[in-house]
């Protein structure tokens, strides 16, 4: 680390000797600027804000300790000071000792002696500077304390006074806070949400853009949410302030982030109703269509959610999906249950109890059909992931992909205990696929759901139902053809076809050829 210094002297050789002989850079500091008296001394303190000042005693317009105590006395920031002179004018430095100016370099300066001298000086500073940060530390810390306060306890005001400017900058002076509250027109809290695993993240993005702005702090809430209070100006930043967190939303692209404004009030005694604003209007970003979305209490707080929802039909349906093993028919109807949420403004309340009553309703069916082999899904998927859902479709989401895991475990379960059913059901098909047998009637005779019998005869014989009745159909017409026995029409009609033109499609597509080319070869 490297401190600055000045050099104050009117004799210009004096300063070139300091610059010349003494390794600033090597004792930590960096020469930041010189001048020739006491007066262009205070000027250049101000403007260059040095941590040490080594000037001459004597010079010209404003001699040094003249300059020392005009500055110490303007109460501005605390600088180092040391003092430069001959053996002649020890008077001098005795006096410095009365402005705290314990440093003495004697004319001419000596390497060796300065250096020493300068590395206590350096060692001082460094103190100092960890001294000023842990006193800063503090200091932020007791503002958050008292902003906290501000933010989360009502200020015990009747409902007509809440929002009354007298009343809330009162609010404000009762924790000490009044100098802060007058350094901008209006404040605002920020309210941040997002899924657990990425908090750390974007409390770690949030606290940045507040350590780097004016009138902006970082606030942990007890919830494990957490939000930014800051200042604005209205006509600059929006009535709301929304201008200032825009550049968060900015550092927060591509990341789960949702955040609520509240409405913002004159000063920090009315952080409270900002608190409650930002609250209510959160929700609202349940039906946000991306990341980061911001809900702002003053444009949302007219528009109310729908409480009245007939759930059933889509309730059956999702638990009609997975009883018969239909991931798209459960894809299908979440993500109609996405738009009609959406168009209709339901309550997010009763879309999470919803999306919760079906999750404990599906995993019953998992049970009584699988035993305790089901528990192990239930449990790594078990419904506290509704509350970390931030949209509709996140929520939707986590409930199809439980129900998709529960299908391809009932899937697997059946199809590991029904390798004599398929046997079974082939020799049926051999034997009736002549008939015009469908999927439908075929599940009929086994006592088995459409979907899932054709999902069984793909796992078992690696080629769909129809696929095989056409395979037996057309091997048994390539036998009738070599015959020679039977019209082409006939044996069309004898292997199953009651349309000619589906017997050609079907017998060309198979052989490569058509029934008279076969017949001729054969």
């Amino acid at each position: 680390m490297a401190f600055k210094v000045l050099l104050i002297d009117d004799e210009p050789g004096a300063i070139e000797g300091m610059q010349l002989w003494i390794d600033w850079r090597g004792l930590g500091f960096e020469v930041c600027g010189t001048c020739g008296n006491g007066a262009e001394g205070l000027e250049m303190i101000e403007k260059l804000e040095p941590d040490l000042v080594v000037t001459d005693v004597r010079m010209p317009v404003l001699d040094g300790l003249g300059m020392i105590e005009m500055w110490q006395r303007s109460g501005s920031r605390p600088v180092r000071f040391a003092i430069v002179s001959g053996y002649s004018d020890f008077q001098y430095a005795q006096k410095a000792l009365r402005f705290g100016v314990t440093h003495y370099f004697l004319k001419p300066i000596d390497e060796e002696a300065a250096a020493k001298e300068l590395a206590v000086i350096y060692e001082e500073l460094l103190q100092e500077r960890e001294l000023q940060r842990i006193s800063r530390i503090a200091s932020l810390e007791e503002t958050v304390f008292r902003i906290k306060k501000l933010l989360t306890e009502p200020p015990g005001l009747p409902p007509e006074l809440e929002r009354d400017a007298e009343a809330v900058e009162e609010r404000s002076a009762s924790v000490g806070l009044e100098g802060l509250s007058s350094l901008r027109e209006a404040w605002n809290f920020c309210l941040i949400r997002t899924v657990p695993g990425r908090r750390a993240e974007l409390r770690e993005i949030a606290a940045s853009l507040a350590a780097g702005e004016e009138a902006m702090v970082l606030v942990d809430l007890e919830t494990g949410e957490f939000g930014l209070v800051f200042g604005y100006a209205p006509g600059a930043d929006g009535e709301d302030g929304i201008a200032r967190i825009r550049e968060l939303a900015r550092r927060y692209a591509g990341r789960p982030a949702l955040l609520a404004l509240g409405a913002g009030e004159p000063s920090l005694g009315g952080l409270h109703a900002c608190f409650r604003g930002a609250h209510k209007a959160m929700p609202h970003n349940f039906y946000a269509e991306g990341y980061p979305a911001i809900a702002r209490d003053r444009q949302v707080r007219l528009r109310s959610f729908d409480c009245r929802y007939d759930q059933a039909d889509w309730i059956d349906r999702v638990l009609e999906a997975v009883q018969l093993l239909d991931q798209a028919g459960l894809r299908k109807a979440a993500q109609e249950a996405a738009v009609r949420f959406r168009e209709r403004y339901i309550d997010p309340d009763i879309v999470m109890k919803l999306v919760v009553h079906l999750f404990y309703n599906i995993a019953e069916q998992l049970r009584e059909a699988l035993g305790d082999k089901a528990n192990p899904l239930i449990d790594r998927n078990a419904a506290p992931w509704a509350p970390e859902a931030l949209t509709v479709e996140e929520l939707l989401g986590e409930l199809v992909s439980f129900g998709a895991d529960g299908i391809h475990l009932l899937l697997e379960e059946t199809f590991r205990s029904s390798r004599g059913i398929v046997q079974e059901i082939n020799r049926y098909i051999g034997e009736h696929y002549r008939e015009g047998l469908t999927i439908k009637k075929l599940a009929e005779v086994f006592y088995l759901h459409p979907v899932y019998l054709g999902q069984l005869l793909m796992k078992k014989n690696g080629i769909h139902f129809n696929g095989m009745i056409h395979d037996l159909r057309i091997e048994e017409a390539a036998r009738l053809l070599r015959e020679n026995k039977l019209k082409n029409s006939e044996v069309a009609e004898r292997v199953g076809y009651a349309n000619y033109g589906q017997f050609l499609k079907q017998f060309e597509k198979r052989l490569g050829m058509s029934p008279n080319e076969y017949r001729s070869r054969n």
